[in-house]
């Protein structure tokens, strides 16, 4: 799979316990992107934090949340990363979405500028 040196990061923020048909939201998001034939998604889980409602989610044992922060990222081409994002559309109720551009430095084993065209 090819990724273009410049490319787009979309971050998507969503809660642990968000789901959808059933099953957890960021996993339904990868498996999303995974179907579209998107370089690859990573899931990051927030020991903290807070959204539009303010209200503070933490995983500290004395008051443990089940609704921790998580953290979806997503790097390819600025279309691919589009028609994802069109495509999740229906599966995302609250949440937040971030793009910004990012340039490629090494997707695999070798750097882009040694790779073939």
């Amino acid at each position: 799979m090819r990724i273009p040196e410049d490319a787009v990061l979309a971050r998507i923020f969503v809660g642990e316990d968000d789901r959808s048909d059933g099953k957890p939201l960021y996993e339904a998001l990868v498996l999303k992107a995974r179907e579209l034939g998107l370089a690859g998604a990573t899931v990051l889980r927030g020991p903290m934090g807070f959204g539009h409602a303010s209200r503070l989610h933490t995983a500290k044992i004395l008051r443990l949340s089940g609704d921790l922060p998580m953290i979806i990222e997503i790097v390819d081409a600025e279309a691919k990363i589009s028609a994802f994002l069109a495509a999740i559309e229906p599966m995302m109720g609250s949440g937040l979405v971030t793009l910004e551009k990012v340039k490629v430095l090494r997707y695999g084993s070798q750097p882009l500028a040694q790779r073939e065209p």
